[in-house]
């Protein structure tokens, strides 16, 4: 594909030869000729010019530079979209293998993909084109909506909802048990958990993520939200639209999340807790029970990533400042003394 080419598929300015021809897309230090790559900005140029990548993405044009260069508003953006368009392939329709266990009750939509060993229940609803992997459970009375991929050995529990261009990685669990029990004479009691799950559309789920179902009502997933590896979220759970939710977070029931908010890694959110649309939370950060207005939180507990910048860096001078106080107090002893 011509520079040229791609230029018109992005809306982008191109300086330089726009006849050279792209045959890969790589990061900026492992190209070779023919790839393309990109910078995020000029303070970058000298990798650019290293680099061996026969074109580069831009926001701005840099000066000197001996290569053609791609003029976009976003070159990161652009850059994933042709990750995607030389490398990431459709996946084709297959049919419904004889090998799956599929209820007569289940109705599925037109060109949707059933590999071997994949159990479907009574009632099941799948709409057009979705794959679904072997060795997934899909439980009764679930609905999955169109254009859907379910990788391998997913388990989606019974009253589930999932909208349409929904992805869900290998290993994952949506619908199991809140963790609910009440204490009685003596023993945990457990609190049956009849709610179900929402996942709306164009949400990511990554590897080994549990989603639990709600005691009662449902828990919740909002539209184009994206869930990390190895994320436990609890029962009754929200989460607003277009949120980042990375890797080992884990959040406690009955908890809102807002639109857009970033939960970073390894970030820890009691119950009850309410999180303002926009939040940040930084990594291993913990939440107590309360509301969090809008900000940039750190620590925990949390407070505002500021505050918690100068308290990391008095606490990183304690063990200096009580070696200054034993001194102190030792002079003080010899004063008395004398």
């Amino acid at each position: 594909m011509k520079l040229s080419e791609i230029a018109k598929i992005f809306n982008g300015k191109i300086e330089g030869d726009g006849d050279v021809e792209i045959s890969g897309v790589k990061g900026v230090e492992d190209c070779e000729e023919g790839d393309i790559t990109y910078i995020a900005s000029s303070k970058y140029a000298e990798f650019a010019k290293k680099s061996k990548a026969s074109a580069i993405i831009l926001k701005e044009k840099i000066e000197g530079l001996d290569k053609p260069q791609l003029i976009v508003e976003n070159p990161q953006f652009v850059f994933a979209k042709l990750l995607e368009l030389f490398y990431v392939k459709p996946h084709p329709f297959e049919g419904i293998s004889q090998l799956a266990s599929i209820s007569e009750s289940a109705k599925l939509g037109r060109n949707v993909t059933i590999y071997p060993f994949v159990w479907i229940d009574e009632n099941v609803i799948i709409g057009e084109n979705t794959v679904i992997y072997p060795f997934t459970f899909i439980g009764k009375d679930t609905l999955i909506g169109s254009d859907c991929v379910i990788y391998s050995n997913v388990t989606i529990r019974e009253k589930v909802k999932i909208g349409s261009r929904v992805v869900i990685h290998s290993g994952s669990v949506i619908g199991s048990d809140g963790f609910g029990y009440i204490f009685h004479e003596g023993k945990h009691h457990k609190i049956p958990q009849v709610g179900g799950v929402i996942i709306e559309d164009d949400v990511e789920i990554g590897a080994c993520v549990t989603i639990d179902r709600a005691t009662t009502g449902n828990t919740v997933i909002g539209q184009g939200t994206k869930i990390d590896n190895l994320v436990q979220i609890a029962h009754n759970v929200k989460i607003g639209k277009n949120c980042i939710v990375v890797a080992q977070v884990g959040i406690a029931g009955s908890s809102k999340i807002g639109d857009g908010c970033i939960l970073a890694g390894q970030v820890g959110i009691s119950d009850h807790v309410e999180i303002e649309s926009g939040t940040i939370i930084t990594a291993q950060a913990g939440v107590m029970p309360g509301k969090v207005q809008k900000g940039v939180f750190s620590g925990s507990p949390i407070m505002p990533h500021r505050e918690w910048l100068k308290a990391n860096a008095i606490f990183q001078k304690l063990p200096e400042l009580y070696k200054k106080i034993k001194e102190l107090e030792e002079k003080i002893k010899q004063l008395e003394q004398h």
